[in-house]
């Protein structure tokens, strides 16, 4: 089996933290072999930096995914082409810096492919994620089995009908960007596992890692505010997948949760 680690949505310098912190544990305990984060709200919330991306790389993981906020920071465009590792989802405009497909050997020798997409409703209007993921798929070797999918989307509802289209040709598929954990756990009917949400990584004191009484500002009089991370309450949220290597198929999903310092 190939032992998957999911890491939903890395917020500032106090999801940064729990990374730094706990990973190791996680990753010798649970016998990962192939860590995956969603890093694009690493820079205090929106964006991440060069610097960044290798300070989560040298925490131990392997890939980081991002969403909407892949662009934010300009200094990390022509990062993107020079680290593979760092994706962008796929569906942006093709002259855009870096990819959102990346293959790596996982721990135990395994090719593992990971995939990065972002949904359209309501968000920014870019390419269909349902027919680029189907171009990616076909783009991969049939001898690489296992597959892993980021669907960094809005809707619940896009993320689940994202599950049906993909269940069978990938390993995994895994929603990111709504920062709170959904219950829907599962493998879905031909072998995919699945969960809406991965969660957040990052501070649960404040509005999914905001400070809360600048939101709550912002919805009380409807005024522009400048948005700053939350600072307590430190979690750690993802998934744990192990997939047959010789199928791509999952054979187990479990959420995993790290509470406190």
């Amino acid at each position: 089996m190939t032992n998957i680690l999911f890491i939903g949505d890395i917020f500032a310098s106090t999801g940064r933290g729990m990374v730094a912190r706990h990973l190791p544990e996680i990753v010798a305990l649970e016998n990962i072999h192939l860590t995956i984060a969603n890093g694009e709200n690493a820079a205090g919330g929106f964006g991440i930096t060069p610097q960044l991306a290798d300070e989560i790389f040298g925490f131990g993981v392997q890939v980081i995914t991002t969403g909407n906020h892949a662009w934010d920071k300009r200094e990390c465009y022509e990062y993107y082409d020079r680290q593979q590792r760092l994706l962008r989802p796929a569906n942006y405009p093709a002259e855009l810096p870096g990819s959102g497909l990346v293959k790596v050997k996982a721990s135990n020798g395994v090719e593992c492919a990971v995939m990065n997409l972002q949904g359209r409703s309501h968000m920014v209007p870019i390419d269909c994620p349902f027919k680029k993921a189907d171009t990616l798929i076909a783009s991969l070797a049939p001898h690489t089995k296992v597959r892993f999918v980021d669907f960094h989307a809005e809707l619940t509802s896009e993320k689940v009908a994202m599950g049906w289209h993909l269940d069978g040709r990938v390993s995994a598929m895994v929603g990111t960007h709504t920062h709170v954990p959904t219950a829907d756990t599962r493998i879905l009917p031909k072998g995919t596992a699945y969960q809406t949400d991965a969660g957040m990584t990052g501070p649960y004191s404040g509005v999914i890692g905001v400070d809360k009484d600048i939101v709550l500002q912002k919805f009380l009089k409807q005024i522009p505010v400048k948005m700053q991370a939350a600072q307590n309450n430190p979690e750690l949220h993802g998934v744990i997948v192990e997939v047959d290597e010789a199928t791509g198929k999952a054979t187990a999903i479990r959420r995993v949760e790290v509470i406190g310092s």
